[in-house]
């Protein structure tokens, strides 16, 4: 059922009509054969983010994710890969958490580690090209509240 603010409640989080329109049809949802740059996190939340980037130079031309977490983890993630496509990998870097929580008109505080954890997993993959091009980093544990 839906509010005048446009919040939708699904079980006990009340969730906007963006975040439940991105997590019900996502956009880049799929593993990217030979990306250019890969970044994993195991966020310690329990769910797991992966961000592929296909370049051409500096700039992102794909950009795709796969994660096991739920609405939240899907939105931002789905949200994220739009938002990077054609940027500089310089441009890249600097979203932050918040312009995801932004974009799709809020998250439950509960869910704002979501946006962390899928900002730190681009920048991890932007690290990891600048760092040589590997395409498999080690995946680490994103710890709450960074």
């Amino acid at each position: 059922m839906s509010d005048r603010i446009g919040t939708v409640k699904q079980g006990r989080m009340s969730y906007s009509a963006k975040v439940i329109a991105e997590s019900s049809n996502p956009s880049n949802m799929d593993r990217m054969p030979d990306p250019d740059a890969y970044g994993i996190i195991h966020g310690c939340c329990g769910d797991t983010m992966e961000i592929y980037l296909r370049l051409n130079g500096d700039r992102i031309e794909e950009a795709t994710f796969m994660t096991d977490g739920r609405e939240s983890a899907i939105a931002c993630a789905s949200v994220l890969t739009k938002t990077v496509q054609g940027l500089s990998l310089g441009e890249a870097a600097k979203i932050k958490p918040e312009d995801l929580v932004s974009a799709l008109d809020g998250l439950p505080a509960a869910k704002v580690h979501c946006a962390r954890l899928t900002v730190n997993t681009l920048r991890q993959a932007i690290d990891s090209w600048h760092a040589g091009g590997s395409k498999e980093p080690g995946p680490t544990c994103e710890v709450l509240g960074r």
